[in-house]
């Protein structure tokens, strides 16, 4: 008799002789009695024990993040999993209209942007998400801020070239800087392809564009950067971001300067050195991220404290020992970094920093190039300054300040 496709038997595994419908039968009221038992016995233990199992109910939606405020939500909103950078060019004809170019070009980005991260985002790829939880960031350059005469803090500059530079002009500056982050890449590849789109429409070009991302980590803790260290530590606290990376009281006060650098790590040769000689290296240890001289991850890493032969605990020339806000009056600024992998031998660091002023940068950098053990592991390969502009509430638009 031919086998029904639903009951087909695997052949590797043949019936047992003699079982036929007999055995069939028995076998079936057998099975009927044990579930029965089981039954019977689970609602014994419900009675005894007063305690029933209901399916979990489904965590409740996260709502979005805000798009519309005083301040962008891409700078201080808690660090998301992925980012994505994309920086654009306006053309040059005359300066009025290059300003009119500019203001269309904001006005497209903010409603694309505000659109995306709303809880109900327009795109049909947007929508099956729940919510994107985008968060993002526009700002100018500062070469399009002189070029039209744009009202952008006076510190705003090119930074200088540094030794040991290898910038790629094609990664580096733009007119317009945008940086997206969100919980994972689905969402940025589409939100990447509207604001493109929005920006081009309106005129602009794109540039440059660079992916990133961050390792799994426990909410409240530190991520690591690809050279197993843990990367950002020393950030200044929540209440301080007033005093060091927002601008001071005035018309720049909700916006604050982004410095970005793509650092090409050299992780292989780095992890060959001796476990104790990467620690001096970093000024921390590399298992819990404490300085050298203190016993928890957040203590202030003492520069100045020595060892019994004169020597200093966090060597002269160890990374931490050089970023020391201690060598800058106290001044700090805030990293937001993410790991990058473009190719085997292409992995490393997005550097992105938060700041009033780059010249903060420009001093660190300096230092950097010059003494840090870490830079023969390090290649600076692009470079981009921006202002990042104040936000815009419900019907505004990003850069209404630009024009006073």
């Amino acid at each position: 008799m031919p086998t029904e496709p639903e009951n087909a038997q695997d052949p590797s595994h043949p019936a047992a002789a003699g079982f036929g419908r007999r055995g069939a039968l028995l076998a079936a009221g057998a099975a009927l009695a044990a579930g029965l038992g089981a039954a019977a016995d689970d609602l014994a233990r419900k009675e005894l024990t007063g305690r029933h199992h209901p399916t979990p109910a489904a965590p409740p939606a996260e709502a979005a993040a805000p798009f519309h405020g005083p301040r962008q939500a891409g700078v201080t909103a808690p660090q998301q999993p992925a980012t994505q950078l994309l920086a654009f060019d306006l053309p040059q004809t005359s300066a009025a209209a290059d300003r009119q170019t500019l203001r269309t070009v904001l006005d497209a980005l903010t409603r694309t942007l505000a659109a995306a991260a709303s809880d109900a985002p327009s795109d049909a790829r947007l929508q099956s998400l729940g919510t994107t939880r985008l968060t993002s960031l526009v700002g100018v350059g500062p070469g399009l801020a002189t070029r039209l005469g744009l009202d952008v803090p006076a510190a705003l500059a090119d930074l200088p070239t540094f030794p040991g530079d290898r910038l790629d002009p094609a990664r580096s500056g733009g007119d317009l800087l945008l940086q997206l982050c969100a919980a994972d890449r689905w969402t940025l590849t589409v939100v990447a392809e509207l604001v493109a789109t929005a920006a081009g429409s309106a005129g602009a070009t794109p540039r440059w564009s660079q992916s990133g991302f961050l390792p799994v980590t426990t909410p409240g803790t530190t991520p690591r950067n690809l050279f197993g260290f843990k990367d950002g530590t020393s950030n200044p606290a929540p209440a301080e971001d007033e005093q060091f990376v927002w601008g001071p009281p005035g018309a720049h006060h909700d916006g604050t300067v982004l410095v970005y650098r793509r650092i090409r790590m050299d992780v292989a040769g780095f992890a060959g050195l001796p476990a104790d000689q990467r620690e001096r290296t970093i000024g921390r240890r590399q298992g819990d991220g404490v300085p050298l001289t203190g016993t928890a991850e957040h203590d202030d890493p003492d520069i100045y404290a020595k060892n019994p032969d004169g020597s200093y605990v966090i060597p002269a020339n160890a990374h931490v020992r050089l970023t020391s806000p201690r060598l800058d009056g106290g001044t700090r600024m805030l990293r937001r970094g993410y790991s990058y992998d473009d190719a085997p031998t292409d992995r490393g660091l997005l550097f992105c920093a938060f700041m009033r002023d780059p010249a903060q940068f420009t001093r660190v950098q300096n230092r950097l190039a010059t003494r840090d053990a870490l830079t023969p592991y390090l290649q600076h390969q692009a470079s981009a300054v921006a202002y990042v502009l104040p936000g815009c509430a419900p019907g505004g638009s990003l850069g209404e300040r630009l024009w006073t």
